[in-house]
């Protein structure tokens, strides 16, 4: 098929990719095949490329900031293709702090 051997960059590969759904995209990313991936091993190292000089900008942040100071959150990898949004951290909320409080209290029994 025509479609298969286009660019992973190419319009229309990025609109079949833009229309996969949770599920399949998860099922591509189980499958583990570079070679049919949405980005070429070029743009695969260029984003690695990026990751990396993100984490040493950030460590040289946080060698750099004062001990009392608040340290920045670690970057986040760039999204690659294929792969769903990351979920967010869970926050602790009043409302959960005080339910984890009452249970190590006893509160469950």
């Amino acid at each position: 098929m025509v479609i298969e051997h286009l660019p992973p960059e190419s319009h229309t590969m990025t609109a079949l990719r833009n229309d996969l759904t949770p599920q399949q995209l998860a099922a591509q990313a189980d499958k583990g095949e570079p070679e049919k991936a949405p980005w070429s091993q070029q743009e695969q190292l260029l984003a690695a490329a990026v990751d990396a000089v993100r984490h040493m900008e950030w460590t040289l942040i946080c060698l750099n900031v004062d001990k009392k100071s608040k340290r920045p959150d670690p970057p986040e990898p760039m999204r690659r293709p294929g792969a769903g949004p990351r979920k967010k951290k869970a926050q602790l909320t009043n409302k959960s702090a005080n339910t984890l409080f009452e249970l190590l209290q006893g509160g469950a029994a």
